[in-house]
């Protein structure tokens, strides 16, 4: 990613966000926190620096939630809409980017997928479904 900011924000518009500078690591987390946070297969996470990380509106709209035992894991969510938030990990040094919540398409792609032991037993590899542009037709 160049160094030109990128902003992210909530489904409502409520709360807004900012990262700036070279994005770090942008990883896939299959682990059963982030599959009960997302309620997906996995979590798309982009890692930056605190320092490059700014809220931009609605601090006040942001919830936070974190597991006692859990050193790197909390997560947050817009009070308005629900939708998921950056978070800043225990420690305070990273903050994890929920991918989707991004308003522009980042030049980093995701490097690698993380915590496979945990993943959903259900869990497809995506490029082996049938692949439709709009809801498929439906079957008579």
């Amino acid at each position: 990613m160049s160094d030109a900011p990128i902003t992210g924000s909530c489904l409502c518009g409520s709360v807004a966000y900012e990262i700036s500078g070279n994005l770090g690591l942008f990883q896939y987390c299959h682990c059963s926190r982030c599959r009960k946070f997302t309620g997906s297969a996995f979590a798309s996470n982009i890692m930056v620096s605190a320092d490059q990380f700014r809220w931009l509106q609605g601090e006040e709209f942001v919830g936070r939630y974190e597991l006692p035992d859990a050193k790197y894991f909390a997560t947050t969510f817009c009070k308005q809409c629900g939708s998921s938030l950056p978070w800043k990990v225990q420690t305070g040094q990273v903050v994890m980017i929920p991918a989707g919540t991004l308003d522009a398409t980042p030049d980093l792609r995701p490097s690698q997928n993380i915590f496979c032991a945990s993943q959903a037993e259900w869990y497809v590899e995506p490029g082996t479904l049938p692949s439709h542009d709009e809801l498929p037709p439906k079957k008579k």
